[in-house]
């Protein structure tokens, strides 16, 4: 892990050093951008992707098309764009779990500071602790006290092992001092269903997904993951008003394979940033209680480093493995 993070503050480092290019920007891009999802569709990262693609595709004139390829926390969507060719016609919407998965997986078969090549942040995602409406506890207070008493037997969904959600329940758990039993599924959507079926009894839901459910009285939020409480939910308290400290923000970006050439790297920066400097894109994440965080390729690196060494922590103290 600690070598990861030396690459990634090594290649900001050396963006920021080198001298301006003076070659005209390549004819990017040639045909349809295929941006790849590693979750399922209609999940926070499905709908960052879509609305960064939609952006993309209106303004560079091509389509910019989103493939789901789900599986292995996801590491197969990856894998996969880090084997395509380095044309940016390729591109990954990461994650929190890939930052996760270096600590989490010990044999991947890829180094994701040294294959990768991060293009630009998007967004900063709000998770909630939710429940089931019929859920005794109406606070976190009394969320703890009845996880407390009854050890072990509260079903903690999430998107899949080592999501952004899996690891805010797993901070939890380890911040309040409960003991619940974790159920991946295949992306938020079968997730929601199975809680608001009673199906399991809690998730840390990217809120991005479950908003809706929340104002129609189908789940209950207990409270919001994030430092400061939602403007969108504003009588919605923190977790940290209950456990001082405790914050877990999930975050999305774009990244292309390792050697795309930087020209490439540069213009999609660029319009990234663009758009997340839209008023009406922009208003789009806060509707889904996210907030835009744009900045060049090597803030991007750097911010990916130090989530790497964050959520390693959390992995080694709740012993967590994938394989």
């Amino acid at each position: 892990m600690k070598l990861a993070r030396r690459r990634f503050l090594s290649l900001a480092t050396l963006a920021l050093a080198s001298p301006a290019v003076s070659r005209a920007a390549p004819s990017y891009p040639v045909r349809p951008v295929r941006m790849l999802v590693g979750f399922a569709a209609g999940g926070a990262p499905d709908i960052a992707a879509r609305l960064v693609g939609q952006w993309l595709s209106d303004r560079l004139g091509q389509q910019f098309i989103i493939e789901n390829r789900t599986g292995a926390g996801g590491n197969i969507a990856t894998e996969a764009v880090i084997d395509a060719p380095a044309d940016g016609h390729t591109l990954l919407m990461a994650g929190l779990q890939n930052a996760v998965n270096t600590t989490l997986y010990q044999k991947l078969r890829y180094d994701f500071a040294r294959d990768m090549a991060p293009v630009a942040g998007v967004s900063h995602e709000t998770y909630g602790l939710e429940v089931h409406p019929s859920f005794p506890a109406k606070s976190v207070d009394e969320f703890i006290a009845y996880a407390k008493a009854n050890p072990g037997k509260l079903n903690m969904a999430s998107p899949g092992y080592g999501t952004g959600p899996h690891m805010a329940g797993e901070l939890f758990k380890i911040m309040a001092g409960v003991d619940m039993q974790h159920v991946p599924y295949r992306g938020s959507p079968p997730a929601l269903t199975d809680l608001m079926a009673g199906q399991v009894q809690l998730m840390f839901s990217p809120m991005s997904s479950s908003l809706e459910y929340v104002k129609a009285a189908k789940l209950r939020a207990l409270a919001v993951s994030t430092a400061t409480r939602s403007e969108v939910l504003p009588d919605i308290p923190t977790v940290g008003e209950f456990v001082a400290g405790y914050r877990a923000t999930g975050w999305f970006g774009v990244c292309a394979p390792g050697k795309t050439p930087s020209e490439i790297v540069d213009l999609l920066n660029r319009e990234i940033n663009a758009g997340l400097a839209d008023a009406k894109l922009k208003s789009r994440f806060t509707e889904l209680c996210a907030s835009v965080f744009p900045g060049s390729p090597s803030d991007f690196a750097k911010f990916i480093a130090e989530e790497t060494d964050k959520w390693g922590k959390v992995v080694r103290t709740a012993n967590l493995r994938a394989d």
